[in-house]
C-alpha cells in the first residue's frame, strides 16, 4: 500500500474525505427529513379526506321523482327529500318521464320514485318499463300514482294495486270505482314492524287523504294496514314483479303527510331497501 509524505496513505485519505462527504450529506439529510416527513402526512391527510368526500358522494343512493297529471305542494314534497342526507335526487316530469325507460340516464338510478298520475303511455315505452323491471329496476309508487295507466291491464300487476276512476271487470267480477276523502284523521298499523322499511316506527294517526274500493292483488306483502272506514284496509305494501321490488305508500296528500316525522320515515327507508333489497 503506497506512502505519501508525511506518513499519510491513500486509503485513510480517502476515508476521511468520504467521512466528511457522508457527514456533510447525512447533516442535510437530518434537515430535509422532518420536512418531507411533514409534507407526506399532509399528502395523505389531503388523499384521505379526498378519497373519503367521493366515497360518500358515490355512495348515495341516487333517485329519480317522477311527476306530472296531478298537482301537489312542491316545496313541501320536495323539502321531504332534501332532508335525507344520504338520499340525491332529480325530477323528471311528464310527458318526458316516460322517455326515460329506455335512456342511458335510468343506469345511474338507484330507485324510481312515482309521484305522477297519467293515462298515456306508448306501447314501446310499456315495454320499456317492462325491459327495466326485467334488470331488476326498484321502483316506489306514492299516493295518487295508484290511479295511473286504467287502460294498461298490466300495470296493476307491477302496482299491486289499482284505483278504479270508472266502475269495471276486475278478474271477472263487476268492481265499483273508487272513492276519496280528504283532511281525515287516519290511524295508521304497521304490520311487520320488524321489516327495515317499517324498523323504528310505531302504529300513529296521519292527517292525509284516504281511498277506498280500489284493488289490491293477494300477492303483495302487507305493511300498513288501517281501520279508517273511508279506507280500504291494506294502505302500503311490498310487491315483486319480474326481477324487481315494488314498494306502494298510499299516504302522502299534501303537507300535512309531507311533514309526519313517522311518513317522511316511511319514504326514507323504502327507499333505501330498494336501493339494495334483502328479501
Amino acid at each position: 500500500m503506497e506512502t505519501l509524505a508525511g506518513g499519510c496513505r491513500k486509503d485513510s485519505l480517502a476515508s476521511i474525505f468520504v467521512l466528511i462527504i457522508k457527514g456533510n450529506i447525512m447533516q442535510k439529510i437530518n434537515y430535509i427529513m422532518p420536512n418531507i416527513k411533514r409534507l407526506i402526512f399532509l399528502i395523505l391527510i389531503f388523499v384521505t379526506m379526498t378519497s373519503s368526500y367521493q366515497c360518500n358522494e358515490n355512495s348515495k343512493i341516487k333517485v329519480m321523482i317522477v311527476t306530472g297529471g296531478h298537482d301537489f305542494e312542491r316545496d313541501a314534497f320536495f323539502n321531504m327529500f332534501d332532508s335525507f342526507d344520504e338520499i340525491e335526487y332529480r325530477e323528471v316530469v311528464h310527458p318526458e318521464a316516460n322517455q326515460i325507460y329506455a335512456s342511458s340516464m335510468i343506469d345511474s338510478v338507484d330507485v324510481l320514485v312515482f309521484y305522477d298520475m297519467v293515462q298515456e303511455i306508448s306501447t314501446q315505452q310499456k315495454k320499456d318499463l317492462l325491459d327495466l323491471l326485467t334488470r331488476g329496476k326498484s321502483l316506489l309508487f306514492l299516493h295518487h300514482s295508484l290511479v295511473s295507466y286504467q287502460e294498461w291491464d298490466e300495470f296493476m300487476h307491477i302496482l299491486g294495486g289499482r284505483y278504479h276512476i270508472n266502475t269495471e271487470n276486475v278478474d271477472a267480477s263487476l268492481t265499483p270505482e273508487s272513492t276519496y276523502k280528504h283532511d281525515v284523521q287516519v290511524p295508521v298499523t304497521i304490520v311487520d314492524k320488524k321489516h327495515d322499511i317499517t324498523k323504528g316506527i310505531d302504529n300513529f294517526v296521519i292527517h292525509d287523504e284516504t281511498y277506498d274500493g280500489f284493488s289490491v292483488s293477494a300477492d303483495v306483502y302487507p305493511l300498513l294496514t288501517t281501520t279508517e272506514e273511508t279506507s280500504g284496509d291494506i294502505i302500503g305494501w311490498l310487491n315483486h314483479y319480474k326481477n324487481s321490488w315494488i314498494v306502494y305508500l298510499q299516504l302522502g296528500h299534501d303537507h300535512h303527510a309531507y311533514e309526519n316525522p313517522n311518513y317522511r320515515r316511511l319514504v326514507r327507508q323504502s327507499i333505501q331497501w330498494l336501493a339494495h333489497p334483502q328479501p
